[in-house]
């Protein structure tokens, strides 16, 4: 189906073209602009509300910075859609987050528009700071914008930035975007100060004094530093007591200003770029904006998938048959059955309730459920310290954000042995969100911690039971449960708990010649291998692991006395994964052996459907029989002559 641009945005073929249009124009640009979004995305898919929000301020950017010699960083990147479109890649946007096609957020290599590769929040600050450093080190006149949500804002990384910024003469602009939300509604007492601001009628009565002063700025003539040293006393003058959290940090503090009124932006984004130094606008939008679905439910249409533009109804999958659960919902529920037994159990996630399905457990429990906003430090120390006091906490994390508590994990927990429960959801290939996303290295990074305990599900009653395992008051270590994303295999997933011994896998069937040991969700897929090899003549054995540390050493004794040929799966880094380990025990034990190890190669593995990348990187149900044939090459040889 091909999608047609509006008639002005279809003249639209980089930031120069904008800059041609007239005030005027612009309205009718972000109508198109907007419309266009809707179009694709209902029948292509990929983020929704947060790029809808930004349309104006897209605009008015590029309207009025000159890109890409001025460095505009957007954080995160699920609202950076008009800035894709705008930027020259309006003809290939369908192809976004597609396999092969266009990132889902900013890419360095995709487009030189974009300044910062950004999955993870809370980084334009430091970045564009870093910028502006740069420029000024050079002797080059160019800008640097960062352009951050208030949900990203609640990280202390964020912080940390304008700490710096303030005490820099650094040339940057900060654009809070403010619209309350971030995947899930905000939390916090920075929401409440945000809030505060907007809504404070004092303040409200004094800002249009403030832009009138802005606005006998002299057009044309130098604009002075002692100039703007005036302008700075007599805003701040204007501003109120709310603002002073910004001004603390010596960041000049201007707005807050609706971020839809596209004429109000332009004006503003003008008369900020002749004011040297640090300086941060609030602005005021809403997520979704111009579609009233998305508008009501801005969780819901963050990512809805595919949908009808017209109604509103967003296509499912329709089955005939029982469908399973996705991992994140077993963990859900399960948590909820577990605290509902030990009065000690606790729930916290980092910004992610919906997505990581501790929702369920917020809406029932809420005072035993703690979203503690886009701070994965502070939740891994948090849970560290309720540890102390007998808690048993469950830390859920996506693998990949997980990176960013690393060294909380070794200094708060796994030195002081404290028994936190770390439940990394997207833990390996998650799609189209692609390698900011992946959780390929969450294995390795652990691996090396003494005291820790990894874990890996190959179904839904094993996450159960690994999740029971860990509450249990006889695990007095750190307990790591990967999970990857999406729908398990049991349709009938709630099983009654049954206790893991800590470090035992276990033998799902005999074989001969060749042993398959794998590690989580992959082990279905060599089941199904394992099927098709059988038709061959070939008749692997097939252990699941469960445990990457400590391995299980008596299974694997078993293993390398009687198989010549071992090949090892998993859905992580190869580098230093579990088939690492399984090459590290077969040295400290001097066996011999034909081993090949299947997973996420050593290489950024780019977007696609998880289909599409398990079969790139060869541990799909095929890749693992073909795998499996290569290192029997031999014995089909053999058996094929015999046929």
């Amino acid at each position: 189906m091909e999608i047609a641009p509006g008639p002005l945005l279809k003249m639209i073929e980089s930031p120069a073209d904008v800059k041609q249009l007239s005030r005027e124009q612009l309205h009718q640009l972000c109508d198109e602009l907007r419309q266009y979004i809707i179009d694709v995305v209902s029948v292509h898919g990929g983020h929704f509300g947060a790029s809808l929000g930004v349309v104006e301020l897209s605009v008015a950017l590029h309207y009025i910075y000159n890109t890409p010699y001025d460095q505009l960083v957007w954080d995160v990147g699920h609202q950076a859609y008009g800035h894709k479109i705008l930027t020259g890649r309006k003809d290939n946007f369908s192809s976004n987050r597609k396999y092969n096609g266009l990132s889902g957020f900013p890419k360095r290599s995709e487009s030189e528009y974009d300044t910062f590769g950004v999955g993870h929040s809370s980084t334009s600050i430091s970045a564009a700071l870093g910028m502006a450093i740069a420029a000024r080190h050079k002797g080059e006149n160019r800008k640097s914008v960062a352009v951050i949500g208030d949900g990203s804002m609640t990280a202390g990384m964020a912080f940390e930035a304008m700490n710096h910024a303030g005490v820099t003469d650094a040339d940057m602009l900060i654009i809070l975007n403010d619209n309350n939300m971030s995947i899930d509604p905000n939390v916090g007492a920075l929401r409440e100060y945000l809030t505060d601001i907007s809504t404070s009628h004092t303040y409200n009565r004094l800002k249009d004094d403030i832009w009138k002063a802005l606005g006998k700025l002299p057009v044309g003539k130098k604009f002075t530093r002692d100039m703007a040293s005036k302008l700075e006393h007599s805003v701040k003058g204007f501003v109120n007591k709310s603002s002073n959290l910004f001004e603390a940090l010596k960041l000049r503090y201007f707005g807050p200003i609706d971020g839809h009124n596209i004429t109000k932006l332009v004006d503003t984004l003008q008369d900020l770029k002749k004011i040297p130094g640090p300086k941060i606008l609030h602005i005021i939008t809403v997520k979704g904006k111009g579609y009233s679905l998305a508008e009501k439910d801005q969780t819901k249409w963050h990512a809805p998938g595919l949908f009808d533009k017209i109604t509103g109804e967003i296509y499912k999958k329709t089955f005939e048959t029982k469908q399973p659960p996705k991992y994140q919902d077993v963990f859900g529920h399960t948590i909820i059955e577990l605290a509902e037994k030990n009065k000690n159990i606790f729930g916290i996630t980092p910004a992610m309730p919906s997505g990581s399905s501790l929702k369920f457990m917020m809406e029932q429990m809420p005072d035993r459920a703690i979203d503690v906003g886009i701070c994965e430090q502070h939740a891994v120390t948090l849970s560290a310290g309720m540890a102390t006091q007998g808690l048993k906490v469950f830390c859920n994390i996506y693998s990949s954000f997980m990176q960013r508590a690393y060294d909380q994990v070794v200094h708060d927990v796994a030195i002081q042995k404290l028994p936190v429960i770390f439940c990394l959801d997207r833990a390996g290939l998650v799609g189209e969100d692609g390698p900011t996303h992946h959780g390929a290295y969450d294995i390795p990074y652990f691996r090396c911690i003494p005291h820790m305990v990894i874990s890996a599900p190959m179904n839904e009653s094993e996450l159960r039971n690994l999740m029971y395992t860990a509450q249990l008051e006889t695990n007095n270590h750190p307990f790591v449960i990967r999970y990857p994303r999406g729908e398990g295999v049991m349709p009938d997933w709630k099983t009654p708990f049954e206790e893991i011994t800590i470090g035992k896998g276990r033998k799902l069937k005999d074989g001969d010649d060749i042993a398959i040991l794998t590690l989580g969700h992959p082990g279905n897929f060599a089941t199904t291998a394992i099927r098709e090899l059988k038709t061959e003549g070939l008749n692997p054995a097939h252990y699941d692991m469960r445990f990457a540390k400590p391995l299980d050493e008596a299974l694997l004794h078993e293993v390398f006395k009687k198989y010549a040929k071992v090949l090892t799966v998993e859905d992580g880094t190869i580098v230093g994964g579990m088939g690492s380990a399984v090459l590290e025990f077969m040295a400290q034990h001097n066996y011999h052996a034909t081993v090949k190890m299947l997973g996420i190669p050593d290489r950024l593995v780019e977007h696609g459907s998880l289909k599409e990348l398990h079969r790139e990187c060869g541990y799909d149900a095929a890749g693992i029989a073909q795998t499996v044939r290569e290192m029997m090459k031999d014995k089909v040889t053999v058996g094929t002559l015999l046929q």
